[in-house]
């Protein structure tokens, strides 16, 4: 499956041991993941402002991004989609890349539910998910 992980799990990700860990974990070794330049920009500046990391432990982390995703660059969309603006950049990555999933916890996207035909959900659905794929 190919996925969209936005920003704010890839954060997750990498801050804690948890669901997204395991998410994170489980797209690397099983799945594509798809992120925009703008995603690995916005994961850069979260780490460094509101985790207090490190610039180099930072500029690892995008490049270990780099390398275990596909790094495209999303269109700006004709209109509008998101109630958040600044949002819409992951449904333009998600309609142009073909993917099947996006995985997110922002609100602003969850309540679509869809964009066309890509899924928007959270982590632990997707987990949820997996998990009856392999029954």
């Amino acid at each position: 499956m190919k996925v969209v992980l936005d920003t704010n799990v890839l954060i997750a990700a990498f801050a804690t041991q948890g669901l997204c860990h395991a998410v994170f974990e489980v797209c690397i070794d099983q799945h594509q993941i798809v992120l925009s330049e703008q995603i690995l920009k916005e994961f850069a500046s979260n780490m460094e402002r509101k985790l207090k990391a490190p610039s180099g432990v930072v500029d690892d982390a995008v490049q270990f991004l780099r390398d275990h995703s596909s790094i495209h660059k999303a269109e700006k969309l004709l209109k509008r989609i998101s109630r958040d603006a600044a949002d819409d950049h992951i449904l333009a990555l998600a309609d142009e890349t073909n993917a099947d999933y996006v995985i997110t916890g922002d609100k602003d996207l969850l309540i679509l539910k869809k964009y066309k035909k890509v899924p928007i959900i959270l982590p632990r659905e997707f987990w949820e998910t997996l998990r009856k794929i392999k029954k």
